[in-house]
C-alpha cells in the first residue's frame, strides 16, 4: 500500500526549520556572522570555497567561529568544480583559497592568516608560535604526508601497498601518544590552535581511508575516537562537518587522485558509503537532532526549481518523484514514484553537498529517502560521479 506524493504546497507545511545565519550556529550558508555585534564592529572578510571543501578554508573558518571573530563571508569557486570568478582573480591572481582581508590588509596562506588573526585577535587558547603547539604543528604535517603517500598514489605491489599502511599506522601512533599525554580529549589541556590545525585532514583521513582502503581511522584508533568525540560537542565544529560520501567524491579531483587496494574490506566500505545504509558511518556518532528530517525539506524547497532544472531527468518526471521521496522522509510511508525516475533520483541522492546544502544529518535522511523511494522503481544508478573534476557541482547553475 503506496500513499500519494504532496504537493509542494502540503510538504512546506510539514517544515518550520529556520537558522539565525547572522548570529546562530556556525553554519555553511552564512556570508555575514556578528555573534551579536554591530556590522561596525567588523574588520574581517573571509574569502572561502563555495562548497565547503578546502581543508584550508575550513581551518580559518573554524578558528574564526571558536573566537566569534565578526566577520563576512564572500563564497569563491574551487578549479575543480567551476571557474574561477574574475573579480577573486583581481584579488588574488593565483586564486589560492583561503584569503582574509583583515583591516584592509590581503593575506593568504592558512597559517599566515591565522597568525595575522591571532596579532589583531589574541590567540586561541594557545599561540601558533607556542612551545607545545609547534611540534605538534610538525606532527600534523607528518600525518598529512603519509596519508597522502598512502592515498593518492598507485602501487604496483602489495608489499609497497603494506608499507605505505605501516608507514600511516606509524604515524597515527605517534599522534595517539600525543592525546594520551593531556587528561582532555583534545591535543593539549582544552581545545585550542591544534585542534584546529588537525581537523580539516583528519577528517578528511577518516573519510578516504574508510572507502579506499577499508581502515576505519576514529573506530580503530581510541583516543582519535575521543578526540572525534569531543569535536562533536561543540556546534562550532558540527556547522563545518562533511560526511563521508561528500569528501570520498571530492577528494579525487582537489588531490590528483585517490587509489582503492581493492580489498573485500574496501569493496563493503565503498558500497556502504554509495548506496547506504548512511547510519552509523563513522562518521558522525552524536545524537541526530529532532529537526534534520525538516531542515532537509525545508533545504529542497528552497532550492528545488534549480535541482529539478539541472537533474537529467525530465522535469515533470522528476518533480513528482522528488515529492515522493519527501513525502516518504516526512511521512515514514511509501511513495511509489513514476516509472524511469530511479536514475534521476539516484542522481540526485549522489550530489548532496554536506555541509554546504545541509547538515550531516539532514543530508544522510535525504539520501535514506531517495534511496528508498529509487529502489521502487529500479536498480539503475545515476550518471557516475565525475573524478577528474566535479563540474556536475558548478555553482553557477545555482545562481
Amino acid at each position: 500500500m503506496t500513499t500519494a506524493p504532496l504537493s509542494w504546497t502540503e510538504l512546506e507545511t510539514l517544515t518550520n526549520w529556520t537558522i539565525d545565519n547572522i548570529n546562530g550556529p556556525t553554519n555553511s550558508q552564512a556570508i555575514l556572522r556578528l555573534f551579536g555585534h554591530q556590522e561596525s564592529d567588523i574588520r574581517v572578510t573571509l574569502y572561502r570555497d563555495n562548497h565547503a571543501w578546502c581543508p584550508y578554508c575550513q581551518k580559518v573558518w573554524l578558528w574564526l567561529e571558536e573566537k566569534q571573530i565578526p566577520y563576512r563571508i564572500k563564497k569563491v569557486t574551487m578549479f575543480c568544480y567551476g571557474q574561477k570568478e574574475r573579480w577573486y582573480k583581481k584579488i588574488v591572481p593565483s586564486g589560492m583559497l583561503p584569503a582574509v582581508e583583515l583591516d584592509g590588509r590581503l593575506i593568504t596562506e592558512s597559517d599566515d592568516i591565522l597568525l595575522a588573526l591571532e596579532t589583531a585577535f589574541g590567540p586561541l587558547t594557545h599561540s601558533m608560535k607556542d612551545a607545545n603547539v609547534i611540534p605538534l604543528r610538525q606532527l600534523e604535517r607528518l600525518l598529512f604526508r603519509a596519508w597522502c603517500t598512502w592515498l593518492c598514489y598507485p602501487t604496483w605491489s602489495q608489499t609497497q601497498e603494506q608499507q605505505n599502511r605501516e608507514q600511516f599506522v606509524k604515524v597515527v601512533s605517534m599522534v595517539e601518544q600525543a592525546l594520551r599525554n593531556t587528561p582532555s580529549p583534545y591535543f593539549l589541556e582544552a581545545f585550542g590552535t591544534v585542534d584546529v590545525i588537525f581537523t580539516p585532514y583528519v577528517e578528511r583521513m577518516n573519510a578516504s581511508l574508510y572507502y579506499y582502503k577499508g581502515y576505519s581511522l576514529r573506530e580503530e584508533n581510541n583516543r582519535l575516537g575521543q578526540w572525534f568525540d569531543g569535536m562533536e560537542t561543540r556546534s562550532t565544529y558540527r556547522g563545518t562537518q562533511s560526511d563521508f560520501h561528500t569528501h570520498v567524491h571530492d577528494l579525487p579531483p582537489q588531490m590528483g587522485g585517490c587509489y582503492s587496494n581493492g580489498e573485500e574490506q574496501t569493496k563493503i566500505n565503498q558500497d556502504r558509503v554509495d548506496n547506504g545504509p548512511w547510519f552509523g558511518l563513522p562518521d558522525v556518532m552524536y545524537a541526530e537532532p529532532e529537526t534534520s528530517c525538516q531542515e532537509a525539506l525545508q533545504r529542497v524547497i528552497k532550492h528545488r526549481h534549480n535541482i529539478i532544472r539541472v537533474n537529467p531527468g525530465e522535469d515533470r518526471m522528476f518533480d513528482e518523484a522528488l515529492r515522493c521521496a519527501l513525502t516518504t522522509m516526512m511521512t515514514q510511508e511509501s511513495c511509489q514514484p513514476p516509472r524511469g525516475s530511479d536514475v534521476a533520483l539516484r542522481y540526485l541522492r549522489d550530489r548532496i553537498n554536506v555541509p554546504r546544502d545541509m547538515s550531516i544529518y539532514a543530508g544522510k535522511r535525504l539520501r535514506e529517502a531517495l534511496e528508498t523511494t529509487a529502489s521502487l522503481v529500479g536498480d539503475r544508478q545515476g550518471i557516475p560521479i565525475p573524478i577528474k573534476h566535479r563540474r556536475d557541482q558548478d555553482p553557477t547553475n545555482f545562481i
